[in-house]
């Protein structure tokens, strides 16, 4: 009998590539940012815009939020590369935000919160 010792050494090898994201633990870093901001279908606008439906959404454009003029003259189209460098620092993505937020520096944890947040429909129903 072969061992399997090298197969799952290479396996182990060559996993180095993308980290899976863990919508459990964006769920958990999503508690920093709950106090200003919602999501789901009973979400509302807060100290914060709603989020449900954040990408793909123009940045600014959330009905009955009262947006920084810095914000909705951005241009920024919400995706997964500009919230990320968006929730590292915003004041430096956005000069002018009304977001007084430290950021997050953690490349997994802003992927984990990223999958957490796209669960999120724009009618804040979750998607399969």
């Amino acid at each position: 009998m072969k061992s399997v010792w090298p197969a799952l050494a290479f396996l182990a090898l060559s996993s180095t590539g993308a980290v899976a994201q863990d919508i459990s633990a964006g769920e958990r870093s999503w508690n920093k940012c709950r106090a200003c901001h919602q999501v789901g279908e009973t979400a509302k606008n807060g100290v914060g815009p709603q989020l449900n439906g954040l990408f793909g959404r123009h940045s600014g454009a959330v009905d009955g939020y009262s947006y920084s003029a810095a914000n909705r003259n951005s241009g920024i189209t919400w995706d997964d590369a500009i919230f990320a460098d968006y929730i590292k620092d915003p004041r430096a993505k956005i000069p002018g935000t009304k977001m007084v937020f430290a950021g997050i520096k953690n490349e997994q944890e802003i992927r984990d919160l990223t999958a957490f947040l796209k669960q999120f429909a724009t009618d804040g129903k979750k998607g399969s």
